[in-house]
């Protein structure tokens, strides 16, 4: 008697496996303006924040847009970087070179006891005057507002030490006096462009 045969049924492991998975569909969320326009609203970009700034990415928005001030920067504020720098480094080359005319310059005709502490004021303003000459070619505001008011807090500690100076002495020139007023402006000046910087601007 012929033994029939009898084929193995296919487990259900087979069977899973013998199926072609369904094609995967692509969407066009990325592509779809809706869509788009919804990411955007969620991250926070695409409108205009408190400084009246449009942000096209997040990273702009955290960092600033350096491009918007580049456009309203004050007038005049280059200028004014540009001279600070300048008189900086002259002052303090002329304290490292020459200090006995820069102190006789000042208090006209004192004698200078030791030249060590006007050349250790000229590397000072020289240290002060490489941030100033690197100012001059950033557009980020904070750099400039520091150095504006690193600058107005130098001319007006320098005002208080030469009146104190002029007291204890008792010496007042004209040169002193033009120099005292010189150093006042300078800090009126740098105060303005300090605030004129960080100044938001209006919104039309």
């Amino acid at each position: 008697m012929a033994e029939a045969s009898v084929s193995p049924c296919p487990s259900a492991e087979e069977k899973m496996a013998g199926k072609q998975p369904p094609p995967l569909m692509k969407k066009h969320s990325q592509t779809d303006l809706v869509s788009r326009l919804k990411t955007r609203k969620i991250l926070g970009v695409g409108g205009e924040d408190d400084d009246g700034e449009v942000h096209r990415s997040k990273i702009s928005q955290v960092l600033g847009n350096e491009i918007k001030f580049a456009v309203r920067e004050p007038l005049g504020l280059r200028v004014w970087q540009f001279l600070s720098a300048m008189l900086f480094s002259s002052v303090a080359i002329m304290a490292l070179a020459l200090p006995d005319q820069l102190y006789d310059a000042v208090f006209d005709g004192a004698e200078v006891t030791s030249k060590t502490p006007i050349r250790l004021y000229g590397g000072a303003l020289l240290s002060i005057s490489l941030i100033m000459w690197n100012a001059l070619y950033t557009a980020e505001k904070v750099i400039i507002r520091w150095t504006l008011l690193t600058e107005a807090c130098y001319f007006g500690v320098q005002s208080l030490v030469v009146t104190a100076t002029l007291a204890e002495t008792g010496l007042m020139s004209l040169g002193t006096v033009l120099l005292l007023a010189s150093r006042l402006l300078f800090v009126i000046v740098s105060i303005y462009y300090y605030y004129q910087v960080g100044r938001k601007p209006k919104k039309v």
